[in-house]
């Protein structure tokens, strides 16, 4: 058998060493090679970033290929001062970062005033940055309300139904801690309806709407709020109910209710007066009836006494039937039914 040397064993285990090391390398170069693309890609657009940063995002669980994009899109528009770290510590934050680059670089076209720092905090705040810029740079119409006419009522009691238009841009400034698109809704309405009650009558409104859109637009609306308003426009105006009237007739027929009630109390407090009166006067005729009753007995008890004899009691009785003759004469006779003899 053929001797296997000590010379041919080392180079044998040379060409597996060798073979082993060239699938690490692979293996490695394969590893490494999306990182050297992207730190050859920033290198070759002039704002070179470390390969080990790169490698190091990776380890931090930061998408490298948003990051370097992020900087080359930067620096190829001129905004040379944001750096790598910002980025990332914005990215770490929960931020947008495509969104908020694109809308700093739209802003910085368009002369708008918006750093980074204000950038990262409107985006953090979960404002829509970008559509921010364009309602910058391209102002946006509001349709006040939404839904429906706003309503108001002139001094004339006339309802009046307005519907409006709001033109506003963005105040980036204001972005963060503003008020947003429902708060400019309710002010306009608040104030059209406002504008439309100061005017003596409904023919007045329906004239001169400018009118109500200038006193709405003087009263500033947008402050403290994340937008400007640049116009105010009436788009529909049209006539509603006659509140005045409704109120008017409501009332007079509250009135009515009221003086009805009052003349039913007035009623019946004279039925019980008259009822009290006619109890008085059947009291009365008692008590004369009783002492009517009294005198046959105090007769009796004078004759029994003495204190009467049989001619006064004789001239008494000759005296009350002259009285009631008296009486019937003075009495009037009942006038005669006309129908009777028919």
């Amino acid at each position: 058998m053929h001797n296997v040397t000590i010379a041919e064993v080392f180079g044998i285990e040379l060409y597996f060493l060798f073979i082993f090391l060239a699938i690490v390398l692979l293996i490695i170069l394969g590893i490494m090679g999306k990182f050297i693309s992207l730190w050859f890609r920033a290198f070759v657009s002039g704002t070179p970033i470390p390969l080990f940063n790169i490698i190091g995002m990776s380890l931090r669980k930061i998408p490298p290929r948003i990051i370097v994009d992020a900087r080359i899109t930067l620096f190829k528009a001129g905004l040379k001062d944001i750096t790598v770290s910002e980025l990332e510590t914005h990215y770490l934050a929960g931020g947008h970062i495509s969104d908020v680059v694109t809308a700093i670089i739209a802003a910085d076209k368009a002369n708008l005033n918006l750093d980074w720092r204000r950038a990262t905090a409107i985006d953090l705040a979960g404002r829509n940055l970008r559509q921010a810029v364009e309602t910058s740079v391209y102002p946006r119409v509001i349709d006040c309300p939404e839904q429906g006419y706003m309503r108001g009522v002139a001094k004339d009691g006339i309802q009046v139904h307005v519907k409006a238009r709001v033109t506003v841009r963005t105040n980036i400034p204001q972005l963060v801690g503003g008020a947003t698109e429902d708060t400019i809704i309710a002010r306009v309405g608040e104030g059209i309806v406002s504008a439309i009650g100061g005017s003596e009558t409904y023919s007045a409104v329906l004239e001169s709407p400018q009118n109500i859109s200038q006193l709405v637009l003087d009263k500033g609306l947008d402050s403290s709020t994340a937008f400007l308003i640049l116009s105010i426009d009436i788009v529909e105006m049209n006539l509603g109910e006659n509140i005045g009237a409704k109120l008017r007739a409501a009332k007079a027929e509250t009135d009515m209710r009221i003086a009805q009630a009052e003349a039913e109390k007035r009623r019946a407090m004279a039925v019980a007066h008259e009822q009290e009166n006619v109890a008085t006067v059947k009291e009365m005729e008692a008590k004369l009836v009783e002492a009517q009753a009294s005198i046959p007995a105090a007769i009796a008890q004078a004759f029994r006494e003495g204190k009467l004899g049989v001619m006064d009691y004789q001239r008494y009785q000759n005296i009350q039937a002259d009285t009631d003759m008296r009486h019937s004469i003075a009495k009037p006779q009942d006038r005669e039914d006309p129908k009777k003899g028919e």
